[in-house]
């Protein structure tokens, strides 16, 4: 922010005419005549804002771009550990090549997060799909922006009871997500896997329990918080989620039955407030997480918390 122009301080000399100020021209040979004594005081007083202005603008680079001095803060979901490995891992190996420094901040609400990412109070976020990210921005006035694709989460059913999903009876509890978003992901996932039927003039993402229209094993649907459903498993016969939601509540892998690829609609964007979308920190943050990498690392990496659960973006 500039200073505030300042206009200079008055002496307390009275000027109008025909007062005594204690000295004239003719007594004052080798002093500079009042008037001119102020417009140098101006002029320097001036010249002084301009230095203060000039240090307050960010350095520019040789390529024109505005330095970023300061951390660029991004945003994940502190219940996702391997969203912190991904933003970890970019602090350390690919960020410093860019010669930026990058601040991991978890935010446990994702409406608050939303909220801090709108305001610019953080740079970005990589814990939300395009469709969850318009579910809150619509539902809290948001202006939320994606910038580019990053990766996926792997999302499939699991069961404490059946080893396989041809093993679930008819008439099964089935848990699927509160969220709209992610009730639509599950929906689908069981249209796609030919265990249920949905109508066929809505979108199948946008698929709510209300939608379904065919269901031959006659599951009972149940609705539970996404976060919560590694808690509420042994309560049901099976529950669709995200991985590392399973793998926070201790869940084993081996208890998840179903595992198709996600499809593309439903990659992580590394996502923005609108009003920032083209300021030199959100520029340098889409150079860093579309650097080749970050894609290597989600492949060959041997880290529990990301190998397995979150996954290259899908070609569909």
């Amino acid at each position: 922010m500039n200073p505030e122009k300042k206009t200079p301080a008055t002496t307390g000399e009275n000027t109008t005419a025909g007062h005594d100020h204690g000295f004239t021209l003719r007594k004052s040979r080798t002093s500079l005549p009042w008037s001119l004594a102020a417009i140098a005081t101006v002029v320097a007083l001036a010249l002084g804002l301009v230095v203060i202005q000039q240090s307050n603008r960010p350095a520019v680079a040789a390529g024109g771009e505005a330095e970023i001095t300061r951390p660029l803060k991004v945003h994940y979901e502190p219940a996702m550990a391997g969203e912190e490995s991904l933003v970890e891992f970019v602090a350390e190996e690919i960020a410093p090549d860019y010669g930026v420094e990058i601040e991991a901040v978890g935010i446990a609400d994702p409406v608050q997060a939303n909220r801090a990412v709108a305001e610019g109070q953080v740079d970005a976020t990589i814990f939300e799909h395009q469709w969850y990210m318009k579910q809150v921005a619509e539902g809290n006035d948001f202006d939320l922006s994606t910038t580019v694709e990053i990766y996926q989460w792997a999302f499939g059913l699991y069961s404490t009871r059946y080893d396989d999903v041809e093993d679930l009876p008819d008439g099964a509890t089935v848990a699927v997500p509160t969220d709209l978003a992610n009730q639509g992901q599950a929906l689908w996932l069981l249209e796609r896997e030919g265990l249920i039927g949905l109508d066929p003039d809505i979108e199948p993402r946008t698929a709510q329990l209300k939608d379904v229209v065919e269901n031959p094993r006659r599951f009972d649907f149940t609705e539970i918080d996404l976060l919560s459903m590694a808690r509420t498993l042994d309560s049901v016969d099976a529950a669709l989620g995200y991985t590392n939601i399973f793998d926070a509540g201790k869940i084993g892998r081996d208890k998840g039955i179903l595992f198709p690829d996600p499809p593309r609609t439903y990659a992580s964007w590394l996502i923005v407030g609108t009003e920032f979308k083209d300021t030199p920190e959100t520029r340098k943050l889409v150079e860093i997480f579309s650097d080749p990498r970050f894609e290597e690392y989600l492949e060959t990496t041997d880290n529990p918390l990301v190998a397995g659960v979150l996954t290259p973006v899908s070609e569909q």
